[in-house]
C-alpha cells in the first residue's frame, strides 16, 4: 500500500486492507471495499487546496497517480523548460499553435514560482513526475528536479493550459467525464496533425480524448470552446482514424477508459506536444512534464459569461455516419444555410442537407464534380445550360480554398467540357485549369463496377480513395428501368455514359468518398433518396425517377442556383471563425476569408458564365433558346433575384 493511501486512510479513518480481509473472506466484498477505499481518496484529492497538494506531491506520496480530477476546478498546466537562448523562438511557437499551446504563464530567466498561478510554488518540487531531454532524446523519469537547479538558473519554464481544468466545471453542468468516473488518466494519442513550426520547433500534436455522450456534445462544446487558455474546444469528433489514430485500441498514453452508449470519441489538443516540441529542438537539455502530472495551479478554472452572439455560439452537426465524424460552425453561420426559389420542388426538400454538404466538402482535399444532361437530342452539342454553370461556381470556390477539383463527363462530350474550362480561366472565373476526365475511361473496356473501383481508387484499394468526395449537379440518373429519361420522360440513353456507377460504388464500397447529387426535377443522379417523393408530387415521376441515391440529396428551384448555394455555403464557413479553427485543429493562423470573395457567386459573374456557356452552344432545357434563359426563366429577372437574395443573406452588396 502506498504512503498516500495509509496518509489519507488515517484523515478519513478508512479500515485496512488487512481489517477488510479479516472481517470478509469473500474475495469480492474485499474488492469491493478496496474500490470504496480507493474513490473516498480520489474524493479528498478533489477537494484539496492546491497548496495542500502541492506539499503532498513534495513528499513523494503521490508517485504513478494523474493529477484528472485533483483540486476540481482549479487551474492545471503543462510543463516544458527550455534553455533562454531559445525561450524566444518557443514563445513565438505556442502563439503560432494557440490550441495545443495555450499559455498562462511565462517565467522569468530562472525563475522557480509561477506568482500569478501559485503561491509558495517550486517548478523542481511541484510536478509528481518529469521528463528529461538530453540532445532530443528522453533519458530519465525523475521526481523532481533538484539535481538540475544550477541548470534552472538560465532556463525558462512556459506553463501551458490543460484541458483537465475544465473537467469538474464540465461535470457541474451535467456532461459526464468517464476517465474521472472511472478514476483513470485520459487517453493520449499522437495524430498525424502537424504543428506549425517556428525555428527548430516543430512536432506531431497529442490529442486527449474522452468520451462524450452524443446528446452532450453541444454542451460540452460549448462550454470548453470559452475556455482558450485551457486548449479550448475540441479540435475533433468522430472517427479517430480521420486524424491519424488507427483505433482507440492502438498505444497511447495515459489510460484505456471505457465507453458507456452513446458516447462519441471526442479530442482536444493536450500538453503532452509539448515532450516532443521541446526534444525537437535537439537542445542539450530541457525539461516537460510526465503525462497526466500537471502543475496544479491556486487559480480557478472558469467559464467566461453566458455567449448570447449567435456569430460566437457553437453547433455541433453530425455529418456522416460512416466514417462518423461531426463538425461544427457558429449558429449564425448555420442559420446562413438555405435555399430560396424550390419553385415545386420543395415536396423533395430534405431539410439540412444543403448544411451537411458543405461542412463535408470543407473537411475535403479532393472533389469530383459530374454534370452534363445532354437533353437536346436533335442538336449539337445537346447539352442544357442548367448545371454547368453551377459546377463552375462551385469549382471556382474549391479551387480557391486550395482543394483539387476534378470534372468527369461524357467521353463523347469531353472536349467540350474542357473547352468550357479553359475559357473560364481564361476569362478569370476559374483560379487555374482543371483535369476533365472522361468516365468510362476510353481505353475500349465496357464500363462495370471494377472499372468504377479503379477509377475512385488507387490501385482498386478503398482504403486509398483518389476523391473524398462527388457532386453531381444536373446529372441525368438512371431509372427504374434503367434508362436516362427528360421530364418529358424522352429516352435519352444512347447520349449517356453510366457514370451513375461511380456512385454505385462510392456509397456500396468506399466509405471514405461522400457524395452529392443536385437537382430540380427528380431525374438527376443522387436523386434516389427522394424517389418515393418523386413518384407522388413529379409529374411522370414513376417512370422518370432517378434510383440511384447520395449521401446528400440537395433540391433547388434550379440546379444552378444549388451549386451557388453550395460555394456561398463554403464562403460562410470559411469565414466563420469557429469552424476555421476546426478545420485547421486549432494549429497556424485564422485563414482570412476576404481573399475569397471574388470566388463568391455574383451576377457579374455568372453572367461571364452564362457568355461561356452560349459561345460553345449550350441552352435552355426547356425552350433551346441559346440566350440569358436557364429552365425558362430569364437571367436577368428571375435569376437575378435569386442571386440578390443570395447575396443579401451572405452580407454582400
Amino acid at each position: 500500500m502506498d504512503k498516500a493511501h495509509i496518509l489519507f486512510r488515517q484523515v478519513l479513518k478508512l479500515p485496512s486492507l488487512r481489517e477488510i480481509t479479516r472481517d470478509s473472506g469473500k474475495t469480492g466484498f474485499v474488492r469491493s471495499l478496496r474500490s470504496a477505499a480507493d474513490m473516498a481518496f480520489d474524493g479528498a484529492l478533489g477537494k484539496m487546496h492546491p497548496k495542500d497538494l502541492r506539499k503532498l506531491i513534495r513528499s513523494g506520496n503521490l508517485q504513478g497517480r494523474s493529477t484528472s480530477g485533483m483540486c476540481k476546478g482549479r487551474t492545471q498546466a503543462n510543463l516544458a523548460i527550455v534553455h533562454k537562448s531559445l525561450a524566444q523562438d518557443f514563445l513565438k511557437f505556442c502563439q503560432a499553435n494557440e490550441g495545443p499551446f495555450p499559455l498562462v504563464y511565462v517565467s522569468k530567466v530562472g525563475e522557480l514560482g509561477a506568482p500569478p498561478l501559485a503561491e509558495d510554488s517550486d517548478i523542481r518540487t511541484d510536478v509528481i513526475q518529469y521528463r528529461v531531454h538530453r540532445d532530443g532524446t528522453l533519458t530519465e523519469k525523475v521526481g523532481d528536479l533538484l539535481e538540475f537547479t544550477e541548470q534552472l538558473k538560465d532556463m525558462v519554464t512556459f506553463y501551458v493550459g490543460c484541458s483537465f481544468s475544465f473537467e469538474d466545471t464540465v461535470m457541474s453542468a451535467g456532461v459526464p467525464i468517464r476517465n474521472v468516473e472511472q478514476g483513470v488518466n485520459v487517453s493520449m494519442y499522437e495524430s498525424n496533425v502537424q504543428c506549425h513550426p517556428v525555428g527548430p520547433f516543430k512536432c506531431k500534436m497529442y490529442l486527449a480524448m474522452r468520451p462524450i455522450p452524443r446528446d452532450k456534445l453541444d454542451v460540452v462544446y460549448g462550454m470548453t470552446h470559452q475556455m482558450p487558455d485551457l486548449h479550448g474546444a475540441p479540435i475533433h469528433i468522430g472517427d479517430p482514424a480521420m486524424i491519424g489514430v488507427p483505433d482507440l485500441k492502438a498505444v497511447h498514453l495515459g489510460d484505456s477508459v471505457e465507453f458507456q452508449p452513446g458516447d462519441v470519441p471526442v479530442f482536444w489538443c493536450c500538453g503532452v506536444s509539448t515532450a516532443p516540441a521541446v526534444q525537437s529542438a535537439k537542445s542539450p537539455l530541457a525539461f516537460s512534464h510526465a503525462p497526466g502530472c500537471m502543475f496544479v495551479a491556486d487559480v480557478m478554472a472558469t467559464v467566461a459569461t453566458t455567449i448570447t452572439d449567435p456569430g460566437d455560439t457553437p453547433k455541433v452537426v453530425q455529418v456522416s455516419q460512416e466514417p462518423l465524424l461531426y463538425s461544427v460552425a457558429s449558429e449564425l453561420a448555420v442559420g446562413k444555410m438555405c435555399l430560396s426559389g424550390k419553385r415545386g420542388i420543395s415536396d423533395l426538400h430534405i431539410p439540412g442537407e444543403l448544411l451537411r454538404c458543405v461542412l463535408s466538402l470543407s473537411h475535403a482535399s479532393s472533389v469530383a464534380v459530374i454534370t452534363g444532361f445532354p437533353c437536346h437530342t436533335e442538336l449539337t452539342p445537346p447539352e442544357e445550360n442548367d448545371g454547368p454553370p453551377g459546377a463552375v461556381a462551385m469549382a471556382a470556390m474549391l479551387q480557391a480554398l486550395g482543394k483539387q477539383v476534378t470534372m468527369v463527363m461524357d467521353a463523347s462530350r469531353l472536349q467540350l467540357m474542357r473547352d468550357i474550362v479553359e475559357d473560364c480561366v481564361q476569362t478569370g472565373i476559374l483560379k487555374e485549369g482543371m483535369a476533365v476526365l472522361p468516365y468510362p475511361p476510353t481505353n475500349g473496356t465496357a464500363p462495370d463496377r471494377d472499372s468504377a473501383l479503379q477509377f475512385l481508387t488507387h490501385d482498386g484499394d478503398v482504403s486509398r480513395p483518389r476523391y473524398d468526395h462527388l457532386v453531381a449537379i444536373e446529372r441525368v440518373g438512371r431509372s427504374a428501368d434503367g434508362t436516362y429519361r427528360t421530364m418529358q420522360a424522352k429516352d435519352i440513353s444512347s447520349l449517356v455514359s453510366p457514370i451513375d456507377q461511380l456512385f454505385d460504388v462510392a456509397n456500396e464500397e468506399i466509405p471514405g468518398i461522400k457524395t452529392t447529387g443536385i437537382g430540380d426535377g427528380g431525374n438527376e443522379l443522387g436523386m434516389g433518396r427522394v424517389q418515393e417523393k418523386v413518384h407522388q408530387f413529379i409529374p411522370s415521376g414513376p417512370e422518370i425517377a432517378c434510383t440511384v441515391p447520395a449521401d446528400y440529396t440537395i433540391t433547388a428551384g434550379v440546379s444552378n442556383w444549388g451549386g451557388w448555394a453550395v460555394a456561398a455555403g463554403l464562403y460562410v464557413l470559411q469565414a466563420c471563425p469557429i469552424h476555421d479553427r476546426y478545420l485547421r485543429r486549432a494549429v497556424g493562423f485564422p485563414r482570412d476569408s476576404h481573399k475569397l470573395l471574388g470566388s463568391v457567386p455574383s451576377l457579374e459573374r455568372e453572367e461571364k458564365v452564362m457568355s461561356v456557356m452560349m459561345k460553345h452552344g449550350l441552352r435552355d432545357g426547356m425552350t433551346a433558346e441559346p440566350g440569358l434563359v436557364v429552365d425558362g426563366l430569364r437571367f436577368g429577372s428571375e435569376h437575378a433575384q435569386i442571386m440578390e437574395n443570395l447575396r443579401s443573406i451572405l452580407g454582400l452588396d
